[in-house]
C-alpha cells in the first residue's frame, strides 16, 4: 500500500525545568540517542532505530509541558497542499523557515482549538541507524542502552473543543476515528483516539478545561517482557512510576507510565492492534472507561485522569 499524505508522528519539542536532568534522563534513563545542540540551547534525541535526525526536541523552559508535535509528510507537495486545505478550512498557519530546527526542513505550524501547536513537515536529515543500510546487524549497542524504545509512537494531549480538533484531523489532514470515549451524556465524547496509518492511534486527545495541556508522549517497545524491563530501570533509578505495568482494553497495548524529572508523563507502550481506515470506531461507554484506560484494575486512577503538564 503506498502511504501518501501524512505519514507518522515526526517530533515533539518537550519543555524541561533543568536541561542537563532531561538530558540524563532521556538520554540515560529512557536511553534515546543524543544527536545535537542548537544555538538556542535546545538538545536533540532520536531512538536508537529511528532513521531521521530526530524526534525528541528538549527546550529549558520555566514551566513543563509540550511546545509542539509535529508529523512527516510525503513530499513538498503534501507539504503545500495541507497548508492550503488547512487555510481554506479556516486554519490560521505559519511557515516556520528551514533550519529553525537541526537538520529540518521548513515547517508547517497551526494551532488547533484544544490549544496545541502542531506541526507539518517533509525534510529532515536522515541520521541512520548505526549508519549502515547495507547488511545491518538486527540490534546495535543502542538498544540496549537504558529503556532504548524503537521510536517516538504518539502523543496524548488534554484540552477543550475536542470535537473540532477532530474535525480538523479527520476532514483535512486526513485521519480517521479508531477509537473514542463516551461521556455519562451518552453523546459527547470524553477523549478520541486517531491514526494517519494502519497503528490503533498516533495522537489521541481528552477533553479537558484548560488548553494546550500534556498527558504524555509514547515510545514504542518490542514486547511486554520489554515492558517489564523498563519498570525495572525505572525503579533502579528511582524514577517516578504513575502506573503500571498494565494493559488497555482501549488499542490493547501493554504498558507502565511514568515522570521525567520536570513532571512530564512519558509512557513505554508495546502492541496495540492494526487497524485500517474503513474500520468502524470502537466505542467505549461510560460505565466500562475503566476498563478502557487500564484493563486489568478496571478502575481509573486519579492521577492519571488529572496530572498533566
Amino acid at each position: 500500500m503506498a502511504m501518501t499524505g501524512v505519514l507518522r508522528p515526526g517530533h515533539a519539542q518537550i519543555r524541561v525545568l533543568d536541561i542537563e536532568e532531561g538530558v540524563k534522563h532521556y538520554g540515560k534513563v529512557l536511553g534515546l540517542i543524543e544527536t545535537g545542540r542548537d544555538s538556542q540551547g535546545r538538545v536533540y534525541f532520536k531512538a536508537w532505530d529511528e532513521r531521521d535526525h530526530h524526534s525528541v526536541i528538549l527546550r529549558e523552559a520555566d514551566s513543563a509541558g509540550i511546545d509542539f508535535f509535529g508529523f512527516k509528510v510525503s513530499d513538498q507537495a503534501t507539504l503545500d497542499k495541507l497548508d492550503r486545505d488547512l487555510q481554506a478550512y479556516g486554519v490560521k498557519t505559519e511557515r516556520i523557515p528551514a533550519g529553525e530546527l537541526l537538520k529540518t526542513g521548513e515547517r508547517v505550524r497551526f494551532e488547533v482549538p484544544s490549544g496545541h501547536l502542531i506541526e507539518l513537515y517533509w525534510e529532515k536529515s536522515d541520521y541512520g541507524n548505526d549508519d549502515t543500510y547495507t547488511n545491518p546487524p538486527p540490534w546495535t549497542d543502542d538498544a540496549e542502552r537504558g529503556i532504548a524504545p524503537i521510536r517516538l509512537d504518539h502523543c496524548l494531549l488534554y484540552g477543550p473543543d475536542i470535537e473540532k480538533v477532530q474535525d480538523i484531523f479527520v476532514n483535512v489532514l486526513g485521519f480517521y476515528l479508531v477509537e473514542h470515549v463516551i461521556m455519562e451524556d451518552g453523546k459527547s465524547d470524553l477523549a478520541i483516539w486517531l491514526s494517519c496509518s494502519i497503528k490503533a492511534h498516533d495522537i489521541a486527545f481528552v477533553r479537558h478545561p484548560e488548553p494546550g495541556k500534556l498527558h504524555h508522549v509514547s515510545f514504542l517497545l518490542e514486547s511486554w517482557e520489554k515492558v517489564l524491563r523498563a519498570a525495572d530501570i525505572m525503579s533502579m533509578n528511582r524514577v517516578s512510576i504513575d502506573i503500571g505495568p498494565t494493559r488497555h482494553g482501549i488499542t490493547r497495548g501493554t504498558t507502565i507510565y511514568a515522570f521525567d524529572p520536570s513532571g512530564n508523563r512519558f509512557e513505554a507502550f508495546c502492541g496495540g492492534y492494526q487497524c485500517y481506515p474503513d474500520w468502524k470506531p470502537i466505542r467505549w461507554t461510560w460505565d466500562e472507561v475503566g476498563a478502557g484506560i487500564f484493563y486489568h484494575d478496571r478502575k481509573l486512577n486519579e492521577r492519571f485522569l488529572t496530572v498533566v503538564s
